[in-house]
């Protein structure tokens, strides 16, 4: 079996660029390709007052991997033990032993084991001894960026999020369940779907207004009237500066929505950001600029959004 590793926050074109060399590989040495990743961040466990925003949960991760047309996917579950074996050990222990790797490809700049100091030539070493062939993966680079979770994370809470999509492959996505706000919207003519996010560790976009695409989790949970399924939206990220408010919210305006979604499940996938988020001097004037904004994303929601901000 041959197999790579790695965190694989947000699964993005670096990361498919590593797997589709994984399965090159795989298919002309006729052996099971596999992608092997961790429950957790390493740095949740060893540093996790450092610990970055994630772009992906668990179950987004893997749904991304198996979509690459892998063989398999094996999640490992990292606590303390596995942060402290050495690079040799897991190599030998783990993949060699437990799951049957004979060969490794490695990102260009991956590094495992207890000790950080150690890189591909050691690997390299290690594999030799313990009868595995590992292979250094190409870096990515989309434009002049190189392309990695840390590079995407910047973007996104840049409120870049043209970039952020290409450098991903796929739209940034945030899955949370509507809860009760404070009905600012509804007295303006502007009702939302307060949002709290189902996993507190995803990273949360630069303030802003936002064309989203928003769709229900799950249909069967719904009645007829509560379906969404997947349509144009405007969302808004800050502390609603108008009416003084103070924390933070995810709130998202779906157009000619009727229903009841108070604890419903709501997927959002981020298009482009409008604006900045700013204060008003009046609710009538931020009306306007709402309505500005909608008509902005409304009609223009089979295009490029950004090509009709002024």
């Amino acid at each position: 079996m041959i197999a790579t590793i790695g965190f694989f926050d947000g699964v993005h074109l670096g990361h498919c660029h590593l797997i589709n060399m994984l399965k090159k590989v795989a298919r002309e040495r006729s052996v099971q390709s596999c992608v092997i990743t961790f429950d957790r961040h390493p740095r949740q466990v060893v540093q996790p007052e450092w610990c970055p925003d994630m772009l992906t949960t668990l179950d987004e991760k893997t749904q991304l991997l198996k979509a690459t047309g892998i063989d398999r996917c094996e999640v490992l579950h990292f606590d303390r033990e596995m942060a402290s074996q050495s690079a040799r050990d897991f190599m030998l222990h783990t993949l060699k032993e437990l799951l049957g790797v004979s060969i490794l490809v490695t990102g260009y700049d991956n590094r495992f084991g207890h000790n950080r100091s150690e890189g591909f030539e050691d690997y390299v070493r290690y594999g030799k001894e313990i009868g595995i062939e590992v292979i250094k993966g190409e870096e990515l680079t989309v434009g002049s960026t190189n392309v990695s979770s840390s590079s995407i994370r910047r973007m996104l809470k840049e409120g870049n999020i043209e970039d952020a999509t290409r450098c991903l492959g796929h739209e940034y996505q945030l899955t949370g369940t509507v809860v009760a706000g404070e009905h600012i919207g509804r007295t303006i003519g502007f009702p939302t779907a307060n949002i709290r996010p189902n996993d507190s560790s995803k990273l949360i976009p630069a303030n802003g207004v936002y064309a989203v695409d928003v769709w229900s989790e799950s249909e069967e949970d719904y009645s007829k009237s509560e379906v969404i399924t997947r349509r144009r939206a405007m969302l808004n990220i800050g502390t609603r500066p108008t009416f003084d408010g103070k924390a933070t919210t995810i709130e998202v305006h779906i157009p000619d929505f009727k229903g009841n979604l108070y604890g419903k499940t709501l997927t959002i996938s981020f298009i482009s950001k409008i604006r900045e988020e700013r204060r008003f001097d009046s609710p009538e004037a931020l009306v306007e600029q709402l309505n500005k904004d909608l008509d902005i994303i409304i009609k223009h929601r089979g295009t490029d959004v950004q090509r009709f901000i002024k």
